[in-house]
């Protein structure tokens, strides 16, 4: 079985929600974290604050969608702690609105950030963890992935292209001693919804015949506030995919995720349709 004591993870969109409360799990559990996001003046405080000495915790600010960024955040991880035992794909955005009214570039934009950065990223890893015939490729997911939205098929598009992509990856490298796995939150409460709305504000300035629909589905999100997640909840899945040595294929949570799934095995698409429309 794993220890996470002395691993090395990288982990990417470090500088809050998931991704800094993994960061913190991961250090008090011992191992040794390289975090990264655009923010630098946030993934220095991060850093001081888990640890003041630096010899576990390592902030390299860029952005992924960047080759050369992603290229330097693998070779600051090597060059101090000599290693990569974890990566954790974590960094993404989402894009909201219909897709009639939603340009190409942008929903180009979102896949380059939330898969193909991913993909590039993930190929930089992987020869250094066959060289150590082993590690962990966590891939941040979502039930969106598999329960698309109205208003919100761009982003639930991006999430479902890693359900394939990591389920392909976790066959190539078995043989390898590489794990990989998939984590699929839920409703989590952290800057991601308001990082949405910015990122989709210009598109949906004038919504035309969506506007009415559109209004129902901000009303339907608030709803979804009395059972939403916190951070902590999947990085305790992280933690637990980190420390076996057979991680399950996926793993999902809060609770009201595993709900969510259970009835997109169990009911009609039609119905399910109905209910996850979130209108008022």
């Amino acid at each position: 079985m794993p220890q996470l004591s002395g691993q090395v993870v990288i982990i990417t969109g470090a500088s809050s929600g998931i991704g800094e409360a993994t960061a913190r799990r991961l250090v008090r559990g011992g191992a040794k974290v390289v975090i990264s996001a655009r923010r630098q003046d946030r993934l220095d405080a991060l850093a001081r604050e888990l640890d003041p000495s630096g010899a576990a915790v390592l902030a390299v600010a860029g952005d992924v969608t960047s080759d050369a960024d992603r290229r330097r955040l693998v070779e600051a991880t090597q060059a101090k702690f000599g290693r990569i035992d974890g990566l954790v794909n974590n960094a993404g955005y989402g894009t909201r609105g219909p897709v009639e009214i939603i340009p190409v570039d942008a929903i180009r934009r979102n896949f380059e950030t939330n898969v193909f950065a991913l993909v590039a990223l993930t190929q930089l890893v992987l020869p250094v963890m066959r060289a150590q015939a082993g590690g962990c490729v966590v891939n941040i997911g979502s039930v969106a992935g598999r329960i698309a939205r109205p208003l919100s098929s761009v982003y639930d598009a991006t999430k479902h292209a890693l359900e394939a992509l990591t389920d392909g990856l976790r066959g190539e490298l078995e043989p390898f001693g590489v794990r990989v796995t998939l984590i699929r939150p839920g409703f989590i409460v952290t800057e991601f919804i308001a990082a949405a709305d910015s990122a989709s504000e210009k598109h949906l300035e004038n919504p035309g015949p969506y506007a009415p629909f559109l209004a129902g589905f901000r009303v339907g999100y608030q709803k979804l506030r009395r059972v939403a997640g916190v951070p902590d909840d999947i990085a305790r899945c992280v933690e637990t995919a980190l420390t076996s040595a057979n991680p399950a294929p996926r793993y999902n949570a809060p609770l009201h995720a595993k709900f969510f799934l259970f009835l997109k095995w169990a009911l009609p698409s039609r119905l399910l349709a109905r209910i996850t429309r979130l209108r008022r």
